[in-house]
């Protein structure tokens, strides 16, 4: 008996895994340190938005989050009409494969990259081609090793999630230099908010200056809106056009959009967070340096640390111990990192049991 079949490339694909809610031991507290979620939640301002839309529900959003590019826009001195809002960047990402990608194109990833990256290309019959890394960081050379005639897309977190890592500035326009014109460059921007190192740029002068290069952001890191999900991405007229035309016409809700655009006017918020994430940073960093593990230097909103392979050492074994008291952190087999385990960023409570327990488990014999 027929049955349908998939689009090819589907049926390749591995399903995203997000981070994990176990329960701990009865009597623990939780604390879900697994899916980069600020400690802090949303601003006040941005749950009042979000309440007052409540009598009107019965009303569709306005076509192209008009209110919400604007604001990004003030915000970051764009031009709106170089904007396009969707339900997470995770959205705009997978426009950006179907407008771009096709049956025998090719888009590059990097070796431990997002996830939905390779989930994007494939989904749309394209291959997707890994860029081997230095230090589990973005190698321009490498990337530009892997162009063919095929390439269509790059895909590019900087920083990148899990890693923590990012590139300079002058090598991410060194790259744009690299690449072919018709090869799409997409920097994925959604931990930019956290980084605080003077060779940094999120990416806006390349995308005003090339018609190739788009930056995506999200509201779902410092702004802690990922329940609503709400993600944008600044692009050349060209290809905001192009992917406009594919983009669903009520893809943002509007108390989706109402809460993004009071977080966004909240600097105080977000100042807060970023403060509190970079001495919270440092001090993980050297504490857990301090235990016996290595530490990937970050500069996100987690770290990512590296367990030995001993019996008694392990990552999964760590794992099981910490979540056993409530410390629930991320797994990163799928991402090829079978001996690391990624921590966000919490509160200072759950920081300090992280420290606590991580010391307990490698103490022991």
């Amino acid at each position: 008996m027929s049955r349908p079949v998939p689009n090819p490339g589907i049926l390749d694909i591995a399903p995203y895994t997000p981070g994990k809610s176990p329960v701990a031991e009865p009597g623990r507290k939780v604390f879900k340190l697994s899916a980069n979620e600020t400690p802090f939640g949303p601003s006040p301002h941005a749950i009042a938005a979000y309440k007052s839309a409540a009598d009107h529900l019965e009303d569709y959003p306005e076509g192209t989050s008009r209110v919400l590019r604007e604001a990004i826009g003030r915000a970051y001195g764009l031009d709106p009409d170089r904007i396009i809002c969707g339900a997470g960047s995770d959205e705009i990402l997978n426009l950006l494969a179907h407008t771009y990608l096709g049956p025998d194109d090719e888009a590059i990833s990097t070796t431990h990259g997002f996830l939905v990256y390779p989930i994007a290309t494939l989904a749309n019959g394209a291959r997707n081609v890994v860029a081997e890394e230095k230090d589990l960081t973005c190698n321009v050379d490498a990337i530009l090793a892997k162009v063919s005639p095929k390439t269509k897309i790059v895909w590019l977190a900087n920083p990148n999630n899990p890693t923590g890592t990012y590139i300079p500035f002058d090598e991410v326009k060194r790259l744009r230099a690299g690449l072919p014109g018709h090869v799409v460059l997409v920097l994925d921007a959604a931990y930019a908010d956290y980084v605080s190192r003077n060779d940094y740029e999120i990416g806006i002068e390349l995308v005003a200056t090339t018609d190739n290069t788009v930056m995506t952001h999200t509201f779902s890191k410092i702004h802690g809106l990922a329940a609503l999900r709400i993600g944008w991405m600044f692009g050349p007229a060209n290809i905001v056009d192009a992917v406009n035309r594919i983009r669903g016409p009520f893809n943002v809700s509007v108390p989706a959009q109402l809460a993004a655009v009071a977080a966004i006017q909240d600097s105080a918020h977000v100042e807060k967070s970023r403060t509190h994430t970079e001495a919270w940073r440092n001090k993980l960093t050297e504490e857990l340096t301090k235990i016996g593990l290595t530490v990937t230097p970050s500069v996100c909103n987690f770290v990512l640390m590296h367990f030995p392979t001993t019996k008694g050492k392990t990552a999964a074994e760590a794992d099981a111990f910490l979540t056993k008291r409530g410390l629930v952190l991320r797994a990163l087999g799928n991402y090829n990192l079978p001996h690391a385990l990624r921590m966000t960023i919490g509160t200072d409570e759950a920081n300090e049991l992280v420290i606590e327990g991580l010391r307990e488990f490698m103490a022991q014999p």
